[in-house]
């Protein structure tokens, strides 16, 4: 029996005949038009019994108590920024500065991918937390710790830090009185010693515009962020940020019916929106504004390149994967990985399967880790 029909057998699904046939997706048409999506109608009866189920249940993401059911993202509370003008509190300088990430966080690695194209390896440091996200947030590895993979896996490697275990006292540091979630990524100053920023889409900016005194030419000649094509860069950053980077976590995370068919269509839109885009862009070149790199193409590729390997199964966005589904952000996605290296080195696919199916216990109890999809990541063709 077909999944079509086993719905309407079960009557899940109280739609008309060409609105059923618009819930069949295929990558066929999926890289000529924008798909319309159909959210899934559950009897009242069970959509109350399952918010009653779920509203018991107490969760670091959706609060119990919140009926809406859906994942809200926290502000940034650190917002300094490093600064080229005379005087600044927080001046760029080499060696000052330190990175803390997780690699499996989409957000901490956009950081570490401009890190790397703007030549910054010798000027700002980094480390790793754990994998693990536990009870008390992001932790250091211990030397218990053995095997993980990944370069800079290492205690809080930042003097005077001997004694840290966690993120969280770095956060402490800053500010004994801090209670929100402990996030990462984590622009450090080791000579104030404090935060500087937690606002990953302002630490990316500071990275390719504030530190180019200190960089040789031809990182000086990485702009990702060119004046000709700002104002659509921030178009596009905005839709993708809340429908696709956010989108993923909003479904995944969400604790009703409502909420979660509500995230996971639009979220399906936006796909089918950068697929049309990539396809009418393939011949100006291979990257999301045609021949070169810009803020765009960080922002958007974190996302995609967990999607096959967490995000389909585990957060449930699953109307279609990338390798089968759409194939110009497929492409899009492989040659940044294979050929443009600040992609793959900052890419460490044990983390990200393993911090999502074993940290977040809400959603996989067990904490079993699927096998698949394997591989990981295809090679180009």
């Amino acid at each position: 029996m077909t999944t079509r029909a086993l719905i309407r057998l079960t009557g899940f699904c109280k739609t008309s005949q060409s609105t059923q046939a618009a819930r069949v997706f295929s990558s066929a048409n999926a890289s000529s038009q924008v798909s319309r999506y159909t959210p899934l109608s559950l009897p009242k009866g069970l959509v109350q019994k399952q918010q009653i189920r779920m509203a018991s249940k107490v969760t670091d993401w959706v609060k119990a108590s919140d009926a809406s059911g859906e994942f809200k993202r926290q502000q940034s509370s650190f917002r300094n920024w490093i600064s080229r003008e005379q005087g600044a509190k927080f001046p760029p300088e080499k060696g000052r500065y330190h990175l803390y990430i997780s690699y499996a966080c989409p957000w901490a690695c956009r950081t570490l991918i401009t890190r790397k194209l703007k030549g910054l390896e010798d000027i700002i440091s980094y480390s790793v937390v754990h994998w693990h996200l536990g009870e008390k947030g992001w932790r250091f590895v211990t030397k218990d710790d053995q095997g993980i993979p990944g370069d800079n896996v290492v205690p809080d490697p930042v003097p005077g830090h001997e004694g840290y275990t966690h993120l969280r006292d770095v956060y402490f540091e800053s500010e004994p009185r801090y209670e929100a979630r402990f996030t990462v990524p984590v622009l450090y100053d080791t000579k104030l010693k404090t935060i500087v920023s937690n606002e990953s889409s302002e630490i990316i900016r500071m990275l390719y515009t504030e530190f180019d005194d200190l960089i040789e030419e031809k990182y000086r000649r990485v702009n990702l962020y060119p004046e000709a094509l700002r104002s659509q860069i921030d178009e596009v950053n905005e839709w993708t940020y809340d429908k696709i980077n956010n989108g993923v976590y909003k479904s995944g995370f969400a604790t009703t019916q409502e909420a979660y068919e509500r995230n996971v269509v639009a979220l399906f839109e936006a796909l089918d929106k950068t697929e049309a885009h990539l396809k009418s862009i393939e011949d100006q070149g291979p990257y999301y504004f045609g021949k070169d790199i810009t803020e765009a193409d960080i922002r958007l590729f974190v996302t995609i390149i967990r999607f096959d390997p967490v995000y389909v199964q585990h957060f449930k966005c699953n109307i279609r994967d990338i390798r089968s589904g759409y194939p110009y952000i497929h492409k899009w996605m492989r040659n940044l990985y294979w050929n443009v290296p600040a992609f793959k080195d900052t890419t460490q696919f044990e983390h990200i399967k393993w911090h999502y199916t074993k940290s977040h216990t809400q959603i996989n109890p067990f904490s079993v880790t699927p096998v698949g999809p394997l591989p990981d990541i295809l090679p180009l063709d």
